[in-house]
């Protein structure tokens, strides 16, 4: 209701004091008297009352709007202070009356300004004057033009969504609005779904989809619409008329693989919304029966054992409550035809409507049949997965003509160029079944037709003969299966050979006859059926054939033996040597050797000694040692000792480095036993220069030396040790110090015992300077003896000198503090370029020469030795005469000698510190 205008009121009303102009207002009443339709005017007046009441601020805007109606920046801010105004009011109050004419008055001229019909058409909306609202937007989509329409349909649609509003008149404004924008059709769609218009929401979303130009707004796929169809026809199945549900959902099976299992669940709830439960269960199998995932299978047996659970539970439900309903049925308005029909068929099975038992034993074959069709989901995946159709084949033991006709349709449908497995065993277990079952006829018809099949392999294809073979070996039939190894292995002719070079795919059987299984079975049974001369006859022909390996060599000639053919074993030896090479023919030299000699002995020990080198000839190094050892066995037992040691004085050269060592253990220990130990010496003089590596070569002199001390050639082995010493460094190889340590206790004196002790400091001084990187545990053992110390020590002192000589400067004090008793000394760096003097001057001296003197300095003085039984007790005391020695010497040479001194010079006098 518009609010009526204050001019036309029956009485007057009297105007308030405060409304009229004030003092303050003077001037720009003043301004305004003279130029009325100035807009800046007017609006400096209103922001100067800003603080003014409304009412007042009301007059000034009607004045304004009276001498300018056009102005739009007036009519916006004069409707928006009334809009604030009415908030804090009831939509009932007459405020809103008066606002909603002030609207009215503003769009008589504002008719093409949005701004000012969306203000209007939401405050409408917001005081739920539907019928008035509604109106006032069809006024604004005409009076506005087409491009700015857009603005009005939003809150229009916003309108029609409210609750309370009658579903035709928001059907036909969504209408309207598909006219103005199809591309939103979707949430008309979504607003039939919600208003339960399940007809016009089906063929709408239908259309959407048979649109081919259709693009979602809300980034819906057509496969998301799809699927939202087939949900909205399945679930009001008896709400939705007029479309071919069945041929819709089929259409999406066909065209979306991805949701197949969904889409057939659809289907057959479709049915069975509409009680068409026989159909469902068609729907159900064929859906079954088609998918090729085992996603989509789980999806359909679930639904469709759920569906037969929920059909026998109503079924069971019904027959209990179903005696009270049945009496009320009888009734007496029952025609005689009805009468008649029930009695003719009261008793006949098919009117018996207690069906319980047919639906559970429905429910328990589809459980029982579930292996059988997920075994068909995974063949239809691949048709040509041979280890499926093998538990298809299992899973209907005790069923032998399912499992005749599944082999019957795995052998016709596997192609053995794709198969995924061996295809051959479903041929030799399709026989084998016929065999388990005393069907020896069928089976060899199954084989006959195996053996034909066109496999990938060639090895295929043997096994099927091998298989067939086999079984007539389980029933005896020994001839049948020699000559099915003949037919095997027999060439193919020349006229076949050409027509399949002519038509270009060379089959398996083409390959058979150079089979080496097919050969080795064939040997195997002539060997135990067959004659001598019909076995030889298949060896020479493998050999023949180039196929042959290194054992059917050796049972070639292993045959021959055990008939006495000992020559011609040999030849088939020496087929053998000639056809393959090493690795491959050692073998059979080995085992070729071994015959011979043990054959003949020493009557053809010229013929034996050449296949010896020849096969020596022919070996690598690492294949040689076991021929040598052969060969000189022969010359101990049959030839002469010398050629024996010339044997092994060869094979200590041509083995290979690593079993050299074992190589010259075995020549010292049978010249020992043959010549006498005085022999060895020389095999130990030679093992010693032949080159051995340094671990060798040390573990060779402690051997040679404990040879000497058992001889009691003390000075010898003194020798041999002192040459071993320069391969083994005092820091790692503890336990050769410790044997020469012993010797020297036992069989030394002072003498040979302080020049062992310098061999160890000038071994040790060799392998300091030689060997910059050591080991990892001895650097270990360094950083505990306080060299990272040191080194920070220096760091933070800032000293950026050469690391060598400023640790030297460091850790030379510190070894002054070791107790003289301590009989090891730490290890330190030594600079060649640094001595210490008794004044602590430092000279430089020559970096490249350095002095090792060759004896210690304290040799010619004369030693008191107290002598005592235990050698613990002896070394003691020698280490305690020497510690005393050098520092008498010490103290002499520091008297007057100002000459370089000499590396291990230095580290002597810095341990005597």
């Amino acid at each position: 209701m518009a609010e009526p205008p204050p001019s036309t009121s029956k009485e007057a009303v009297p105007i308030s004091s405060e409304l009229y102009p004030s003092g303050d207002d003077l001037p720009y009443e003043e301004e305004i008297i003279r130029n009325p339709f100035n807009l800046k005017l007017w609006w400096r007046y209103l922001v100067a009352r800003a603080d003014a009441p409304f009412d007042k601020r009301r007059v000034i805007y009607e004045r304004a709007l009276k001498a300018l109606p056009g102005s739009y920046k007036l009519w916006q801010a004069y409707l928006r202070e009334r809009l604030d105004r009415v908030r804090s009011f009831p939509i009932s109050h007459d405020l809103y009356g008066h606002l909603n004419n002030t609207f009215e008055r503003a769009l008589i001229t504002m008719h093409k300004m949005p701004r000012i019909w969306i203000m209007y058409l939401t405050s409408l909306t917001e005081q739920r004057l539907i019928t008035r609202a509604r109106r006032t937007f069809d006024r604004a989509l005409c009076a506005l033009p087409v491009t700015q329409h857009d603005r009005i349909w939003s809150p229009y649609l916003t309108l029609v969504s409210l609750s309370g509003i009658p579903v035709e008149t928001s059907l036909r404004v969504y209408r309207r609005y598909l006219l103005f924008d199809p591309s939103h059709i979707e949430d008309f769609i979504d607003f039939l779904l919600r208003s339960q218009l399940w007809q016009e929401a089906a063929e709408r979303l239908a259309s959407v989809l048979n649109d081919d130009s259709f693009h979602s707004i809300k980034g819906k796929n057509r496969h998301q619409l799809w699927l939202e169809l087939c949900d909205l026809l399945t679930r009001h199945a008896t709400e939705v008329s007029g479309l071919k549900v069945d041929a819709i959902i089929r259409g999406g099976i066909r065209k979306y693989t991805d949701e197949i299992g969904r889409l057939w669940t659809s289907l057959a709830d479709y049915y069975v919304r509409r009680g068409l439960y026989e159909k469902a269960r068609d729907v159900f199998e064929e859906g079954l029966a088609s998918v090729v995932t085992v996603r989509d299978f789980s999806v359909i047996f679930d639904s469709y054992a759920q569906f037969e659970q929920s059909a026998l539970a109503a079924k069971i439900e019904t027959t209990e409550n179903g005696s009270d309903g049945s009496d009320g049925d009888e009734g007496g308005d029952k025609n005689g035809i009805d009468k008649l029909s029930k009695k003719f068929l009261e008793d006949f099975w098919l009117n018996d409507d207690d069906d319980a038992d047919l639906r559970l034993a429905r429910l328990e074959s589809l459980f029982d049949r579930r292996p059988e069709l997920l075994n068909s989901v995974l063949l239809r995946q691949n048709p040509h997965n041979v280890e499926q159709w093998h538990r298809r084949v299992k899973l209907f033991e005790g069923n032998p003509t399912k499992q005749i006709l599944t082999f019957t349709e795995a052998v016709r449908t596997v192609d053995p160029m794709k198969a995924v497995g061996k295809p051959h065993t479903l041929w030799v277990s399709f026989a084998r079944l016929y065999e388990n079952h005393n069907d020896l006829v069928n089976a060899r018809v199954i084989f006959d037709k195996a053996v034909q099949v066109n496999y990938k392999t060639v090895d295929n294809l043997a096994s099927v003969w091998c298989e067939w073979a086999e079984m007539e070996l389980r029933h005896k039939n020994f001839q049948a299966a020699l000559e099915l190894m003949r037919r095997s292995t027999a060439e193919p002719s020349v006229e076949v050979k050409r027509r399949v070079a002519a038509d270009g795919n060379e089959p398996a059987q083409m390959r058979l006859h150079k089979s080496l299984r097919l050969w080795s079975f064939y040997v195997d049974l002539e060997e135990s059926l067959g004659t001598l001369e019909s076995t030889r006859t298949v060896y020479e022909r493998i050999l023949d054939l180039r196929i042959a390996t290194p054992q059917i060599i050796l049972n070639y000639a292993f045959l021959l033996e055990e008939h006495k053919y000992f020559e011609d074993a040999f030849k088939v030896y020496e087929r053998g040597v000639k056809i393959f090479k090493y690795p491959h023919v050692k073998d059979i030299w080995v085992t070729y050797l071994s015959k011979f000699v043990k054959r003949y002995g020493k009557t053809k020990l010229e013929r034996a000694r050449e296949l010896f080198e020849h096969a020596i000839e022919k070996a690598p190094a690492q294949d040689v040692k076991p021929l040598y050892l052969q060969y000189a066995k022969l010359e101990e037992d049959y030839g002469l000792a010398k050629r024996a040691m010339k044997v092994y004085d060869q094979a200590v050269k041509a083995v290979s480095d690593g079993e050299k060592l074992s190589m010259y253990e075995i020549y010292i220990a049978r010249a020992a036993e043959i010549f006498g130990i005085p022999k060895t010496r020389e095999i130990y003089e030679q093992a010693i220069e032949s080159g051995l590596p340094d671990n060798a070569v040390k573990t060779m002199c402690m051997k040679y030396a404990e040879l000497e001390r058992n001889l009691g050639e003390i000075d010898r082995a003194r020798a041999v040790f002192v040459f071993a010493s320069q391969f083994a460094d005092p820091r790692s190889d503890s336990d050769f110090w410790k044997k020469w340590n012993d010797f020297e206790v036992q069989h030394g004196n002072e003498d040979t015992f302080r020049e062992m002790l310098r061999v160890k400091r000038s071994v040790l001084a060799s392998f300091s300077q030689t060997h910059l990187i050591l080991p990892e545990y001895l650097m270990q053992k360094d950083q505990k003896l306080n060299l990272e110390e040191a080194v920070d020590t220096l760091k933070r002192a800032g000293v950026p000198e050469d690391e060598m000589a400023s640790l030297e400067r460091q850790l030379a004090p510190s070894s002054a503090n070791l107790s003289a008793k301590d009989g090891s000394r730490m290890m330190n760096f030594i600079s060649a370029g640094v001595e210490s003097q008794p004044n602590n001057e430092k000279l430089n001296a020559n970096n490249e020469d350095i002095e090792l003197p060759e004896e210690s300095d304290s040799e010619d003085e004369k030693i008191e030795i107290a002598q005592k039984d235990v050698p613990a007790t002896i070394f003691g005391e020698l280490a305690h005469k020497v510690t005393v020695d050098q520092k008498k010497v010490a103290g002499s040479e520091e008297s007057g000698v100002n000459a370089p001194l000499g590396a291990l010079e230095r580290i002597k006098r810095q341990r005597r510190q």
